[in-house]
């Protein structure tokens, strides 16, 4: 599951680059050239919350393969065709399937990682993850970012992705797989079911995702130059790279402890701590114009435990969920992890076009304060 999962995304972040360069390239306006990059994310939008209904249709096994098989025809078809229209639709069935592995994989490694480990392998899962987002894009600029070449090296991870996919050993029917709700019904059960944890999902799709694609953005609002502010990027996914791991080992070994009461009791101290840790940079930041080095800082922890919330709210529901309704509560969490991402550039890049000493520290001090008091209140009930 990580091996097949890791080449498939590494093709993925590899191609999306490569062909919006393409596209700039062949003079296609850059809001166009946006349009095509949204519509991956359309896709991941549109098919996250129908997993659980081909889950159940097709089993996961055989939905593994059909999310690996997928992307293998997309960037097969960038490679026969120019036609725009054909790449806007292969690009959003590209992020379809990429949506499909995304929600299916992590229920899979959620549910059937041993009970005493599951932070850890939840916590690794969620590092490889990150670190996808990276290689793509290095392995990209190492082969030259225009270079037709590339299709060639995005087509082979994905398909030593297939191939791993196709190794994976047959998994237990799932025990709900005839009577679980699935598609809406499924997704708005899972919703009631969970809120507080979608709610959490929220806050690390916000401070993690979200945030760090507007970070150059705020850099250049306190006055740093162009490389300064780039690297709060990087800050931000070194810490995410760094803290999801321990939080999920942090997770395993409370959880043996009496003091917090039982283990969804563990979960929800840890995540109360980095609720409280993302609450505290925020309020910081109106000492980051006096100091522009605590911004680094600030970005690390905003990835950081952005990610580590994400991680933890997904160790939590596969601790209390199976099979499919697990997909469902899953999706659930990736939505609103992606609703997180795409809210926060859009609000705060329109907060630091108009109010950025004022409206965009309060913008991010309305979220991580609601999601530090309910974390805070659930810990208080436990």
């Amino acid at each position: 599951m990580f091996g097949a999962t890791f080449f498939q995304l590494v093709g993925y972040f590899m191609l999306l680059p490569y062909l919006l360069l393409q596209l700039k390239g062949d003079g296609v306006s850059t809001a166009l050239a946006g349009l095509f990059a949204a519509s991956g994310w359309v896709g991941i939008f549109a098919v996250t919350p129908f997993v659980s209904a081909i889950t159940q249709r097709l089993g996961r096994r055989p939905t593994l393969w059909l999310s690996g098989l997928v992307p293998v025809i997309a960037a097969a078809g960038f490679l026969l065709t120019d036609s725009l229209p054909l790449w806007f639709a292969l690009e959003f069935i590209a992020g379809a399937a990429s949506g499909l592995r995304w929600v299916l994989a992590e229920a899979v490694v959620a549910e059937f990682a041993p009970p005493e480990h599951r932070g850890r392998m939840v916590g690794l899962f969620e590092t490889m993850v990150g670190t996808t987002f990276v290689i793509g894009p290095a392995l990209l600029a190492g082969v030259g970012p225009e270079r037709p070449e590339n299709l060639w090296w995005v087509l082979g991870a994905l398909v030593i992705g297939l191939v791993i996919s196709a190794a994976i050993p047959r998994l237990p029917a799932a025990g709900d797989a005839h009577d679980a709700r699935v598609g809406l019904g499924g997704v708005w059960h899972a919703l009631r079911a969970h809120p507080l944890i979608m709610a959490v999902g929220f806050v690390g799709g916000f401070f993690e995702s979200g945030l760090t694609s507007i970070l150059p953005l705020y850099g250049l609002a306190l006055g740093m130059g162009a490389v300064a502010a780039a690297l709060l990027v990087s800050a931000s996914g070194l810490g995410s790279a760094l803290m999801m791991l321990p939080a999920g080992i942090a997770v395993d070994r409370l959880s043996t402890q009496a003091r917090w009461g039982s283990a969804h009791g563990a979960r929800l101290a840890v995540m109360h701590a980095c609720a409280l840790l993302t609450l505290l940079a925020t309020v910081l930041i109106p000492f980051v114009a006096g100091m522009p080095w605590l911004a680094a800082v600030v970005a690390f922890v905003w990835g950081g435990a952005g990610g580590s919330l994400y991680t933890l709210a997904m160790i939590d529901i596969g601790s209390r969920e199976q099979g499919i309704n697990l997909v469902n509560s899953t999706a659930v969490l990736v939505l609103s992890y992606t609703l997180g991402g795409v809210l926060a550039p859009a609000l705060g890049a329109l907060m630091l076009d108009g109010a950025p000493t004022l409206g965009f520290p309060l913008l991010l001090l309305a979220v991580a304060g609601p999601g530090w008091w309910l974390l805070r209140r659930a810990q208080v009930a436990v």
